[in-house]
């Protein structure tokens, strides 16, 4: 089984779907549920650096960490996420294995 992580930007269209604690709750206890969820966090604030250049990409509000068997499985993982949910971007990345 592969490893991603789901990268939850800050473009949603519906601010306050994607900041309700109610649906983070459900979606958290959905991919518990999964046995596929080995953890998560929101993010901060700060800043993205290009040469000669700041600022130029949409920040990152959390990440999630699953596993699955293909990038096609993890993409169930979008169904409930609320920043998906709400209209944001959420970029699904594998983690290689280190061999």
């Amino acid at each position: 089984m592969n490893e991603y992580i789901l990268l939850m930007h800050d473009d949603v269209q519906d601010a306050a779907k994607a900041s309700d604690n109610s649906l983070w709750g459900d979606y958290i206890r959905q991919l518990h549920a999964s046995g596929q969820f080995d953890g998560g966090s929101s993010i901060g604030h700060g800043a993205a650096f290009k040469q000669g250049q700041a600022g130029a990409l949409t920040p990152l509000t959390g990440y999630i960490r699953i596993r699955a068997d293909s990038l096609e499985a993890a993409r169930h993982f979008l169904a409930g996420n609320p920043t998906y949910e709400a209209g944001g971007t959420v970029e699904i990345r594998e983690l290689p294995r280190e061999e």
